[in-house]
C-alpha cells in the first residue's frame, strides 16, 4: 500500500469455547499458530495492537486487554483504537489464517468515507476483517461496548465491500474448521 501509514488492531481475546477453551491465538493452522498467519498480513503496519492474553513469545507487538476480559469484540476494538495514533487501521479477528498481505492491501485500498470490509462468498459482511478510518472508528464506539456486535457498530458505518477470494474468509471457529 505505498507510503500510506497505517496501524493494525488483531482481536485476539475470544473464548474458544467451540473450540474446548483453548486459546485461539495459539492453535496451529498449515504448521504456524493463527496468530502468526495474521501477524504476517499485518507485517507492514506501523503499530500491532493485539489484544488478548499477552504472550512472551511474540515481540514488536502492543498488548491490551479489552475491559472486561471476555467482553466481546468491540470492547476489544475500543481497547485496541486505545494505541493506534495513525488515520487508517485495520481490524482483524486472530482466527482467519487465509488472511494475507494482499487482502490487507485490498482493504486499504478500497476504503472510502469510512472504512472497507471484507465480503464473503455467500455476500455476508466479514466484521472482523476490515479496514477502517480511525476517526470513524472512534465515533461509532458506543459509551459501553460491553457485549455489543460488530454488526451494529461498524454496519451503519456503510463500509465499502471487498470481495473475499477464495480461502480469505475462511475462520476457525471449531475443531471441524481446522481441517482444509
Amino acid at each position: 500500500m505505498g507510503r500510506v501509514t497505517w496501524s493494525a488492531v488483531v482481536l485476539a481475546g475470544g473464548r474458544g469455547s467451540r473450540l474446548g477453551g483453548v486459546d485461539k491465538a495459539s492453535v496451529v493452522v498449515g504448521g504456524r499458530t493463527l496468530l502468526d498467519h495474521v501477524l504476517d498480513a499485518v507485517a507492514l503496519a506501523r503499530r500491532t495492537v493485539v489484544v488478548g492474553p499477552r504472550k512472551d513469545d511474540v515481540p514488536g507487538v502492543t498488548w491490551a486487554r479489552e475491559d472486561p476480559p471476555g467482553g466481546g469484540p468491540v470492547a476489544g476494538l475500543a481497547a485496541g483504537l486505545a494505541h493506534v495514533g495513525t488515520d487508517l487501521v485495520v481490524v482483524l479477528a486472530v482466527d482467519q489464517p487465509g488472511i494475507t498481505r494482499s487482502t490487507v492491501d485490498r482493504l486499504l485500498a478500497a476504503v472510502g468515507q469510512t472504512g472497507a470490509v471484507l465480503v464473503d462468498d455467500e455476500g455476508r459482511s466479514q466484521w472482523l476483517i476490515g479496514a477502517w478510518r480511525t476517526d470513524a472508528l472512534r465515533a461509532a464506539l458506543p459509551d459501553d461496548p460491553r457485549d455489543a456486535s460488530m454488526r451494529s457498530v461498524l454496519g451503519p458505518l456503510d463500509p465499502v465491500p471487498v470481495t473475499a477470494r477464495p480461502g480469505e474468509a475462511r475462520d476457525v471457529d471449531t475443531p471441524r474448521d481446522l481441517t482444509p
